[in-house]
């Protein structure tokens, strides 16, 4: 008896020791995470901070009737669904080539390291150079007596936009592949040489296998890196920017500051929602495709 409350004891001081370990993070989480989280969703379903009347789901209809907000959300949409794929597959890429053995090798990891230290201001200021009307790509293009673009005003301003998120984030999802090519156990591709199996079958039936949870992590970031493209756009191009390239940022940020808070806060709440639901999937997918590799 002695010993069953002894053990009983012992293991009610691990969970309080537990408890102490994780109190300051979950104090922190609970502060600054979910707290702001719950006072947001209380600001969507209410009309005004000053009158706090509850009107349930009046600002998310309001929302989908605003025009500015579809036009912001379709863009988003579609710049993530250009720019991540391009990011984790072009990454990809670059990790696989970096693998083989190629000339200079370390300089090409340099270069696509590099944008990674150049501060934003820095960045903007070399795309203003190039792409601004009388910037350095329009006088190359001059000599070939083509006319002269406006490259941020006009329908090209999405391609700019994601040649600049590629060149910011290819260098850092390009080492996480890396690090995931090297974790590959190299039996199984010995085992595939000696089998005589081709390039397409190692690279589709090993590599991409064991590579799925490098993708997952390397699409969620990419993912989440394409909503903080706001801070380049809105530098180059101020807060009403070309339609094409007006993201949800803009619309949050105009949003914030006319006071609107009850819009601003169903916006990120739908904006939240989204997000879930596509890591959702993707988890899902991981799931599907690198189940076997787990067993």
């Amino acid at each position: 008896m002695k010993e069953k409350w002894a053990q009983l004891n012992e293991r009610t001081r691990d969970r309080l020791r537990g408890m102490c370990f994780l109190g300051p993070s979950f104090l922190g989480v609970l502060l600054f995470f979910i707290v702001p989280f719950g006072v947001v969703v209380y600001y969507s379903l209410i009309d005004g901070v000053a009158s706090h009347n509850f009107v349930f789901l009046e600002n998310f209809t309001k929302l989908f009737q605003n025009s500015s907000f579809l036009t912001a959300a379709n863009n988003t949409l579609t710049f993530s669904a250009i720019a991540v794929p391009l990011a984790v597959i072009l990454a990809l890429v670059l990790a696989l080539l970096l693998e083989a053995r190629i000339p200079l090798k370390s300089q090409f990891r340099t270069f696509f390291l590099s944008p990674m230290m150049v501060p934003v201001a820095s960045v903007v200021l070399i795309w203003q150079v190039l792409f601004s009307y009388n910037g350095t790509l329009n006088e190359f293009l001059m000599l070939f007596g083509a006319d002269k673009i406006d490259w941020l005003k006009s329908d090209y301003s999405l391609i700019v936009i994601t040649v600049l998120f590629l060149w910011k984030n290819l260098g850092y999802n390009m080492i996480l592949f890396m690090a995931g090519l090297a974790n590959i156990p190299r039996e199984l591709l010995e085992v595939a040489d000696v089998e005589g199996a081709s390039e397409r079958y190692k690279f589709f039936n090993i590599k991409l296998r064991y590579l799925s949870p490098t993708v997952l992590f390397v699409t969620i970031l990419s993912l989440i890196n394409s909503f903080k493209i706001f801070r380049e756009v809105y530098l180059l191009t101020g807060s009403y920017p070309y339609e094409r390239i007006y993201t949800l940022q803009h619309f949050m940020n105009n949003t914030f500051g006319s006071l609107d808070y009850p819009k601003l806060s169903a916006a990120a709440v739908v904006m939240a929602i989204v997000m879930v639901l596509l890591i959702a999937i993707l988890f899902a997918i991981e799931n599907w495709f690198g189940k076997d590799v787990e067993e």
